[in-house]
């Protein structure tokens, strides 16, 4: 049997605020009939099952892989878990026995994990079946030539605006940009089309905008003609540029190939969600390879991800990194032991963070930051911003303002108690934004019976 998450890890999991309340509301075996706990026959994972009363004559049927983890409600909610899924995680991770564990799982759960297993199972062959080479090669060469033309475009729009100044890309506001962002688009180069598209937020965001926008425009020039000249550089340099130009590999195909098997520790997790798409970005760390990884899961708006990794528990799984000159981000690959409890990760001092990132920088200039687990320091806050800084005092990092909600550094705050904490984070030129926060830190690494609590 699986061990048992805590509460925390399991609010993690929930896709705002809302369903964090909803389902803590269901944590108690009230709602709940017909619960049970086995383990699946072909994977080897634990589920946990249940019905839950609700508005209609009929209860919600809810299941929950372990393992996966994955969910399947009968509800109507578009919550991705919803609140019944966390509400019976919160039963499970209270000790509530559900049913006698190893039990027979009713119809219904066993359906939904053959029904998983099946499309796994095609899955897995259509990524391993025949592939048309000479197909694939001419769509690479068309998307390439498309890709050249839109970065020679692009080429041809920073040279006009920089012969025209900066003066008045505060009164021109976004539709500029926006029309060249959608050409980039167009050209099938949808790295460049996001960077275009942040350019003309920058006029309006305050003191400084001239020395930052021309600094995009130098960044921008760079990727552009670093693609137009990628013929000529050393190899992991040019697979920098393609990945930053928006050139992905299949994640099949990589895992085929080059997949990396650990114990992943999840360092953090964090969703953005725009007017189309809801990005969840998890941090993982294997535990003997020492490699920082990077995973991306994605889903239509109003909807979570599908991918749930809750942020201080680790997993055996494979994945395989992305090719570049500082590899970071993975797709994950199959899962050999469910998630379990981590202990806290060991981490480096402020001023080792600072060199990591420059040497990341030195290999991919157009890196905003680069994750790092800090050790042994206290967050202070100030009147001119939070800043990270080791027990000693010597050295200390500012905290960038966008990377943590307000609550979220009282909080950090409040587990330091003006005591060194460990802190996973991005550092980088902004700053360090702080995720996830382990305490009882002695200044010696010593946090092994802490459980980490996201930011």
């Amino acid at each position: 049997m699986e061990e048992r998450w805590t509460a925390e890890q399991v609010l993690a999991l929930a896709p705002d605020a809302a369903s964090r309340k909803a389902g803590s509301r269901l944590s108690a075996p009230g709602p709940w009939s017909g619960t049970g706990t086995a383990v699946l026959p072909d994977d080897g994972g634990t589920a946990v099952w249940g019905l839950c009363k609700g508005s209609g004559s009929k209860p919600y049927q809810t299941v929950v892989d372990i393992a996966a983890p994955a969910y399947k409600c009968s509800c109507p909610s578009r919550k991705f878990p919803c609140k019944h899924a966390l509400g019976l995680l919160l039963l499970w991770s209270a000790g509530a026995e559900a049913g006698v564990p190893g039990e027979q799982a009713p119809e219904w759960v066993t359906q939904w994990a053959d029904s998983r297993r099946i499309r796994a199972e095609k899955g897995t062959a259509r990524a391993q079946g025949p592939v048309d080479e000479a197909a694939a090669r001419r769509r690479a060469q068309r998307r390439a030539q498309r890709v050249a033309e839109g970065a020679g475009e692009l080429e041809r729009r920073l040279a006009d605006q920089l012969r025209a100044g900066l003066a008045g890309a505060e009164q021109a506001g976004y539709q500029g940009w926006d029309e060249v962002a959608a050409r980039m688009v167009d050209a099938q180069a949808p790295g460049l089309a996001g960077r275009v598209r942040e350019l003309g937020a920058i006029p309006a965001s305050g003191g400084g905008w001239p020395s930052r926008l021309l600094e995009e425009y130098g960044l921008l020039h760079l990727l552009s003609k670093g693609y137009l000249g990628l013929d000529r550089l050393p190899e992991p340099l040019a697979a920098t540029v393609r990945s930053r130009v928006g050139f992905t590999r299949d994640g099949a195909e990589l895992l085929r190939t080059a997949a990396v098997r650990d114990l992943w520790q999840v360092l953090g997790q964090e969703d953005s969600t725009d007017d189309r798409l809801t990005t969840r970005r998890v941090w993982l760390r294997g535990e003997r390879t020492g490699r920082t990884a990077l995973v991306l899961s994605f889903g239509a708006a109003g909807r979570a991800p599908e991918l749930v990794l809750p942020t201080g528990l680790s997993v055996e799984a494979d994945l395989a990194f992305h090719p570049s000159a500082r590899p970071l981000r993975a797709v994950i690959g199959e899962r050999y032991e469910g998630p379990a409890p981590a202990a806290a990760p060991s981490g480096i001092s402020v001023g080792q963070a600072l060199d990591t990132y420059c040497e990341a920088l030195r290999d991919d200039p157009w890196l905003d930051a680069w994750p790092v687990v800090l050790e042994g320091v206290v967050p202070v806050p100030g009147p001119y911003g939070w800043q990270m800084a080791d027990a000693q005092g010597r050295e200390a990092l500012p905290v960038d303002p966008r990377g943590a909600a307000r609550p979220g550094l009282w909080r950090l705050a409040a587990v330091s108690g003006g005591g060194p904490v460990t802190v996973f984070g991005e550092c980088g030129h902004r700053g360090f934004a702080p995720r996830t926060v382990w305490g009882g830190d002695t200044g010696d690494g010593d946090t092994g019976d802490m459980e980490g609590v996201a930011l």
